[in-house]
C-alpha cells in the first residue's frame, strides 16, 4: 500500500498519507562482501574496490530480493568507507562540540595537529565507519580530561591544550582570562 498508493490504512480504517514521504530502508545484505572487499582498500585502489563491491552487492540483491519489490525502490545507495581526510574532519567536529560544552564551564580545549592525527590513526577503520572515532575521543580525550578536572589539575578560566608525544596524549594548562558575556 505505501509503495504503490502512497498511503497506509491501519486496522481501524484510518489512512496515513505517504505521498510526500521519503522512505529509507537499510539492510545488512551483502555486508560480508563489503567487509571482505574493504579490508584491502587503500587510496590507490579505492575507486576500483568500491565499484567492484557495488556490483557484487547489487548482484546479491537481485538474487535475494524479489523483482516486484526492487522495482518499487527508486534508488539503492551503498555507503562508501570514510577516507582518512573525512575522519579528520569528523574528529575536528567532535572536538568542536566538546569545546562548546566546556565553554559553558569557562574552559577551552584545543588539540595540536599531532593530537588530531593520533586520534585519526586510532579511530580510522574503513569497515566500521565513524563509531571508532567517538570511542577514541571518549577514551583518550574525555576520560582523561575528566580525571584531570576531578584531580583539580584543570580549573575554570583555563585553556587546555592536548598534544600527542608518541607514547600518549599530554594535557597542558594555559591560564587564560575568558571574557564573560553580560
Amino acid at each position: 500500500q505505501v509503495l504503490d498508493d502512497g498511503r497506509l490504512t491501519d486496522n481501524k480504517g484510518r489512512v496515513a498519507n505517504f505521498k510526500n514521504t521519503i522512505i529509507i530502508m537499510t539492510s545488512n545484505l551483502g555486508s560480508h562482501i563489503i567487509q571482505e572487499n574493504f579490508e584491502s582498500i587503500s587510496e590507490n585502489n579505492r575507486e576500483e574496490i568500491i565499484e567492484k563491491t557495488k556490483a557484487e552487492v547489487m548482484d546479491l540483491l537481485k538474487k535475494t530480493i524479489r523483482p516486484e519489490f526492487l522495482n518499487r525502490v527508486d534508488e539503492i545507495i551503498m555507503f562508501e568507507p570514510l577516507t582518512k581526510e573525512q575522519v579528520k574532519e569528523i574528529v575536528k567536529l567532535q572536538i568542536n562540540q566538546i569545546s562548546k560544552r566546556l565553554e559553558e564551564q569557562q574552559m577551552k580545549i584545543e588539540l595540536t595537529d599531532y593530537a588530531i592525527e593520533a586520534l585519526v590513526d586510532i579511530g580510522f577503520d574503513p569497515q566500521l565507519g565513524a563509531r571508532p572515532i567517538k570511542r577514541a575521543i571518549q577514551k583518550h580525550i574525555l576520560n582523561q580530561l575528566s580525571k584531570q578536572i576531578l584531580a583539580g589539575k584543570v580549573k575554570s578560566n583555563e585553556n587546555i591544550v592536548v598534544d600527542y608525544l608518541g607514547e600518549g596524549f599530554v594535557f597542558m594548562n594555559k591560564k587564560e582570562e575568558m571574557q564573560k558575556a553580560n
